[in-house]
């Protein structure tokens, strides 16, 4: 099969699309011929050399996929070949076929074209795992979400808004804060212009964080009485310093949680919880899929400078 390839670490350019060997079903494991799949974050950081993947796991990049099942190793329990499905990938996503646990595997929700089902696996488990698995937000709370206009962001607003939150958003320019403003994020600001921590100062009841060490003085300043900070990337830093008399104050806790090394398991359990609470709300048209850009699986190269430029809003797909 064809797959894109990391020649070295480096910038764009070292991505390859290449010959690489079929993937085959070790037992628990469908193989999946890929109809698309996304461009995240880590795939970035991958790409630069500083996010490896988990021991055992595919060097090809690619953290989701949709396709169709193709061959299914002994012990796969609900799947069978034909069945048109996205996953979430430890790795292995930017090529044509790709083997994967059957417990990470999930249909593809009703009314969901097959290439857009890839913009989904990621953003709709990690958007379930730490927003309502971890930090509980509940109907009435106020949930602010640190780059809405992200396919995390994107996501995160439809879910919190369809289970009856209030949700305050921030994102890198005017334009994209109205966009989550029309996906019915209720207030927002641009943070290159105002200042977060002041204008949502005490309102959070819940924070997911994208950003990590710059933010987390500002994000304590944010959180309500009893809040949750959840924070899920590190973009600002790994490093910083917590007032912890401020969060003992505010009653408040802070947590962190990645979803490309989490056990089998633990990754079946949350997939699940998708299936069964955010795909109903997807096939009723209460969450739609914000898809910026399809590009060729082949030119993985330019899906990368998309994503790295910022001007993007929702998932960047690579298709085939």
């Amino acid at each position: 099969m064809r797959a894109t390839v990391i020649s070295e670490p480096g910038g764009p350019d070292v991505l390859a699309w290449e010959e690489v060997p079929d993937p085959r079903p070790a037992a628990g494991q469908v193989v999946i011929d890929v109809k698309a799949s996304a461009v995240n974050r880590a795939d970035l950081l991958q790409r630069q050399g500083f996010y490896p993947p988990p021991k055992g796991a595919s060097d090809i990049p690619g953290l989701e996929c949709s396709g169709m099942i193709s061959e299914i190793g002994p012990g796969v329990e609900g799947f069978a070949v034909g069945d048109h499905v996205c996953a979430l990938l430890a790795g292995g996503g930017y090529a044509e076929r790709v083997a994967v646990p059957w417990q990470q595997v999930m249909p593809v929700p009703e009314g969901v074209p097959l290439d857009v089902a890839a913009s989904l696996p990621e953003v709709a488990c990690t958007v379930w795992s730490n927003v309502f698995m971890t930090a509980r937000l509940r109907k009435g709370e106020t949930l602010l979400v640190h780059g809405g206009a992200s396919g995390i962001g994107t996501l995160a607003i439809q879910l919190a808004k369809a289970y009856g939150s209030h949700v305050l958003v921030t994102a890198g320019s005017d334009e994209k804060v109205r966009r989550c403003l029309d996906l019915g994020a209720d207030e927002g600001v641009n943070y290159r212009e105002e200042d977060f921590a002041e204008k949502f100062k005490n309102r959070a009841d819940v924070i997911l964080d994208i950003i990590g060490a710059k933010y987390l003085r500002k994000n304590v300043a944010a959180l309500a009485t009893g809040g949750r900070l959840v924070v899920i990337g590190m973009q600002g830093g790994t490093v910083g310093e917590l007032d912890l008399g401020r969060l003992m104050g505010k009653r408040a806790s802070v947590s962190a949680a990645g979803l490309r090394v989490r056990p089998v398991e633990e990754k079946g359990v949350i997939c699940r919880g998708v299936v069964q609470n955010v795909w109903p709300l997807i096939s009723a048209g209460a969450i739609k899929p914000v898809v910026y850009a399809e590009v060729p699986m082949s030119d993985a190269a330019q899906a990368h400078r998309m994503l790295e430029s910022g001007e993007h809003i929702g998932k960047i797909l690579l298709v085939r």
